[in-house]
């Protein structure tokens, strides 16, 4: 089940950008972060999705949401203008936004393609 996360607990999971501008991923695992708000009817449509994306790669990504209502100062500090806005982190490298809604089969391309996890 994908987590909500306040502003402090992304710091402690996975990224303290006041501590860092250099990015620093804290997870031990792969990740994806939905940026979304309740009245937003694309993240409404996306929620179910992510939700079965979370039970289907269990164990092997890491899930969380981000109510950017509620954490307007980590929604500003990655520059969030459109929701919902997925936030895809290798433990590697560089993670990558992908703005609006996205269908499963692209969730799935994109696990593949930037966490080589099938």
């Amino acid at each position: 089940m994908a987590k909500n996360i306040t502003t402090q607990e992304f710091k402690e999971l996975v990224f303290n950008y006041d501590e860092s501008k250099e990015w620093n991923f804290k997870g031990d695992r792969p990740a994806v972060i939905d940026f979304y708000a309740d009245w937003c009817a694309p993240c409404r449509m996306v929620a179910p999705v992510i939700e079965e994306l979370s039970n289907e790669y269990a164990g092997k990504i890491d899930f969380y949401k981000v109510d950017t209502e509620a954490q307007q100062e980590l929604a500003g500090a990655f520059g969030i203008r459109s929701i919902p806005s997925i936030l895809f982190i290798p433990v590697t490298g560089q993670p990558q936004m992908s703005a609006g809604a996205m269908p499963k089969s692209s969730f799935k391309d994109a696990f593949k393609e930037i966490f080589s996890v099938e």
